[in-house]
């Protein structure tokens, strides 16, 4: 029987790359299931907190065995801090668009009204961002990432309200302001979350009129910046 060459099309070729697929696909397998668990676990720490939750009751709402979830995570620190990580790497997302440099023509109503929407946005679609962060007992390494992100997002809060305060706001000034308009937001950002629908949505008007009327006379009557 003739040998078959071990060429482009010969059967070295194909086992190798049959070899080659079968890593990928177990990598494909393990990063569903990982976003299955991390998903299951978002439900549990939103319905139960962080410190009620368990990894039994995180694998139950997966629908798979707890032995299964050991095989990706350890316990219940190391897969909260997996999904506190994935969240914050959007969020850092979030926060370029909704703190991006603003139109010199752009009202303050519109400015800070795009910034909230953007903000609160996030938060609803991830409710388990707001139980992690402020939970009685968040992993050690969450506070830790969520300090650098605060600091991150003061920055750029400042950057943004540099660009509506009159040019000669100092620094100082600006400070106050960005770590108080913070305070706000996070403040009816807990309101927002405990709300649905309509009741949802007056809440986040509230944010932003509260917002609204705190910067107005801070702002003055710069052109394109009153809140019309």
């Amino acid at each position: 029987m003739p040998e078959q060459p071990a060429g482009p099309h010969g059967p070295d070729d194909t086992a190798t790359a049959t070899a080659k697929e079968q890593p990928r696909r177990r990598q494909a397998r393990g990063e569903r299931r990982i976003q299955q668990l991390l998903e299951a676990a978002a439900s549990v720490f939103c319905t139960s907190g962080y410190t009620a939750a368990s990894t039994n009751a995180i694998a139950r709402e997966a629908g798979v065995s707890p032995g299964t979830l050991y095989q990706f995570f350890p316990n219940k620190e190391a897969i909260a801090v997996e999904l506190g990580d994935r969240l914050m790497h959007d969020l850092r997302d979030t926060y370029g668009e909704a703190l991006a440099p603003i139109d010199p023509g752009t009202s303050l109503t519109d400015a800070v009204g795009a910034t909230v929407d953007r903000l609160t946005a996030f938060n609803t679609e991830h409710p388990v961002f707001f139980a992690l962060m402020h939970g009685p007992d968040v992993p050690g390494g969450i506070t830790e990432a969520h300090d650098a992100l605060h600091t991150n997002l003061i920055g750029r809060v400042e950057d943004l309200l540099a660009s509506l305060l009159p040019p000669d706001a100092d620094k100082a000034h600006i400070t106050r302001t960005a770590h108080v308009s913070l305070g706000i937001y996070k403040a009816g950002l807990e309101l927002v979350l405990s709300h649905e629908g309509a009741e949802r949505q007056a809440y986040i008007q509230e944010i932003k009129d509260v917002l609204t009327r705190y910067l107005e006379p801070l702002v003055g009557d710069r052109p394109g910046r009153s809140a019309g």
